[in-house]
């Protein structure tokens, strides 16, 4: 039998979504196929050091959320004399260099999904799973999707955008044009952050300021969104020989969360219904798992994404919200459902996922480098 490829499932990360990344390591951990893949679990903790973990000890921890373990080797990426990757200890003597095939990061948030690590990953010139560097970075920027999008031809609902450095310089006028064309309800969220941390629904222009005042906590750039009488539809995207679109979710928050915020999400077991497949008819799962691969494709992206929808209740247009290119991967999370729900199993999916990964890494050192002779 071939030798299995060495797995690195890379999790934790420096960002506020580091518990959720626990989480979705967890599953995914639990779910790759042992008899082709040799898992090797690495985690960041929240100061950044990259530890490799005991496979046994997290086998028998049976958990669902992972365990950074605060005795475990710190590791960094090396080349081996042969051109391979290898996980090398820090303090010599820890652990024995571990050559690697393929990183699968399931990390969330800044530092981890926005192009960081993934540009890490280029230059260790190590095969990973998921979108690169420009994708990631673009994807987790809701400003720069939502432009690419829309120049894509794909409806975005209004917005304006402010940055920390002018909301400090002149408060009035920045929540003068932060209002400007824009009606009450307004949400207004953090550019580059996932998982709804900081996002606020303001439902009274005198709220606005300490929103703003939250959201600029987590990111140096805010959008105030226009809230619209709108339903939230979610599809999953899959690389393969061409997009493949699973059918669409709704979800459904429960009265007391105003939103899907972080709470409704990853604290509150039941705050939200989530309709699987959507209640759309025949032409709307259609038009947005068509809009879902446009906007997977406009932003160049590889491997896998959820894709975010708005669906008017009056004007019965879809408009996009966002795209995750690193989605959860929780028991509960939508990404793994929707395609279950399509027909591609938990387990398969993390195995073409690999695939992709790999096929993709070869693709990339095929090409010329272009040194000079």
């Amino acid at each position: 039998m071939a030798d299995k490829i060495r797995v690195v499932v890379l999790y934790g990360g420096r960002s506020g979504e580091h518990e959720v990344s626990l989480k979705s390591a967890a599953s995914v951990f639990r779910h790759l196929d042992r008899s082709r893949f040799e898992v090797i679990p690495v985690s960041i903790d929240k100061e950044g050091r990259w530890q490799w973990n005991d496979l046994r000890s997290l086998d028998q921890a049976q958990t669902t959320s992972l365990p950074i373990l605060s005795n475990a080797p710190e590791i960094r990426l090396a080349r081996e004399p042969d051109g391979r990757v290898a996980l090398m200890p820090v303090t010599a003597g820890t652990m024995d260099p571990l050559e690697i095939d393929v990183v699968f990061p399931v990390i969330h948030g800044p530092l981890c999904e926005d192009g960081t690590v993934q540009g890490l990953l280029e230059l260790a010139d190590v095969a990973y799973v998921g979108s690169g560097v420009l994708a990631s970075a673009v994807s987790m920027d809701k400003d720069v999707a939502k432009r690419l999008a829309e120049f894509a031809g794909i409806p975005v609902a209004p917005y304006r955008v402010l940055t920390r450095k002018t909301f400090v310089q002149d408060r009035s006028s920045s929540l003068a044009k932060a209002a400007e064309g824009l009606s009450l309800p307004v949400f207004v969220k953090p550019c580059n952050m996932g998982s709804s941390v900081g996002i606020h629904k303001v439902k009274d222009w005198d709220a606005l300021a300490a929103a703003l005042d939250d959201a600029f906590r987590y990111d140096v750039k805010v959008l105030v969104e226009q809230g619209i009488d709108a339903r939230e539809i979610e599809v999953a995207v899959l690389e393969g020989e061409t997009l493949f679109a699973s059918l669409a979710s709704e979800l459904n928050p429960n009265a007391h969360h105003e939103f899907y915020s972080y709470e409704a999400k990853y604290l509150d077991p039941d705050g939200a219904r989530v309709d699987l497949p959507a209640r759309l008819d025949e032409a709307q799962m259609e038009r947005v798992r068509s809009l879902a691969t446009r906007v997977f494709a406009a932003l160049e992206c590889n491997g896998f994404a959820r894709v975010d929808f708005f669906l008017d209740r009056q004007g019965g247009e879809f408009c996009f919200n966002e795209i995750n290119t690193l989605p959860g991967f929780t028991s509960i999370s939508m990404y793994p459902k929707m395609m279950e729900a399509s027909g591609v199993p938990y387990g398969e999916l993390l195995t073409r996922l690999v695939d992709l990964a790999l096929d993709r890494h070869r693709q990339r050192q095929s090409l010329e480098r272009g040194y000079a002779s």
